[in-house]
């Protein structure tokens, strides 16, 4: 079994990497590490393992990147759960001692180094930018067989990029015509406390953020649009927040081209994912619901045509701490590793 590090394990993408890492039957975690609460078993952050004392008694540790090489003897693999910044700090230390790394942030997903200068500020690791593989299994599975450096995909970009590549890849719709509207819950803003994701500021409205071309996964999405396309894709995008812990639909609209029908649309997806077991291309009418997925690894999509307006409609749906983040690291590594993608991984959601 590799022995597992988790660094970020006090936060909610931190806490899933736990349940995950524990179920799953290739990997034995034995260090976490949170910079905030060090000192604290693991037991008194994460009510989530009361019970399970191999857990529940885990210690957690401060990590300093400069001390990496200490960490050799002790871990084959650590997941990041870092802010952006300390993340490709971090994961350049650990990679640099020969431990495989997968980074749950921004830092090494956008392969431009002036594009993550303008997104996110200068870049502690530029020179890694190239080396990092991106961690979409449906669509990079070539590229991760032995990454040592994984960038796991950012969870709006997941929502809409699985949906959008089919069509784009099959000329079934306008390139230039792409608006994406992104309805998420509040688990994505982190765990530390804010007025926006406090529950009686959040439990009766919907608010859009980051409007206009701000949001930072716009990069990230037209990089992974255009490598699909095989050309340069520029989409609008607006993400609002919803009053609900888990979960992101979006909905992506975009002119038809000619050869654009619904069903034209559902088997362009059926295969280019008709290898891929945690992508479910919903039937005829049915569209998803973040219900149906939630605690799961699942990706659910579907399509709709406005015939009045000759306008597709592109529906993905994603836990987003699950499949837009700590399940999708796992089924990364698993493809890294040459194991069952689906391998440790909860394929069925939590109902109701």
């Amino acid at each position: 079994m590799l022995k597992v590090g988790i660094i970020g394990a006090g936060g909610y993408t931190g806490a899933e990497l736990v349940r995950l890492v524990y179920s799953h039957p290739e990997l034995e975690l034995v260090m976490v590490a949170a910079r905030e609460k060090a000192g604290k078993r693991l037991g008194e952050v994460l009510p989530s393992v009361v019970g399970v004392p191999k857990l529940a008694e885990l210690m957690l540790e401060t990590f300093e990147p400069e001390r990496a090489a200490e960490l050799v003897s002790r871990i084959d693999l650590a997941f990041l759960a870092l802010p952006h910044g300390a993340s490709a700090r971090a994961g350049k230390a650990l990679f640099d001692v020969g431990i495989q790394v997968v980074d749950l942030s921004a830092d090494y997903r956008l392969k431009d180094a002036a594009v993550y200068g303008r997104t996110y500020g200068e870049h502690p690791a530029p020179e890694l930018l190239k080396t990092a593989v991106y961690g979409q299994p449906e669509l990079h599975r070539a590229e991760l067989r032995d990454a040592k450096l994984i960038a796991a995909p950012g969870c709006h970009v997941t929502t809409a990029l699985l949906p959008l590549a089919p069509l784009l890849r099959e000329k079934l719709i306008d390139p230039n015509s792409i608006v994406i509207d992104s309805k998420t819950g509040v688990s994505g803003g982190g765990r530390t406390p804010a007025p926006a994701y406090h529950l009686p500021e959040a439990a009766e409205g919907v608010r859009p953020y980051a409007v206009g071309g701000r949001h930072r996964h716009i990069p990230e999405l037209e990089q992974e649009l255009s490598l699909v396309l095989g050309s340069e894709v520029r989409v609008t995008f607006t993400p609002s927040l919803l009053p609900m812990t888990r979960g992101i639909l979006c909905s992506a609209y975009a002119r038809a081209l000619p050869a654009a029908t619904e069903e034209a649309c559902r088997a362009a997806a059926k295969s280019t994912y008709a290898n891929c077991p945690l992508v479910t291309v919903l039937e005829g009418p049915a569209l998803p619901d973040t219900l149906w997925v939630r605690g799961s690894a699942r990706a659910l999509i579907a399509y709709a045509l406005d015939p009045r307006t000759r306008m597709v409609i592109a529906f993905g749906a994603i836990d987003n701490l699950t499949r837009g983040a700590s399940a999708q690291a796992l089924q990364a590594l698993n493809v890294s590793r040459g194991w069952p993608e689906t391998l440790g991984l909860p394929e069925i959601a939590l109902f109701p």
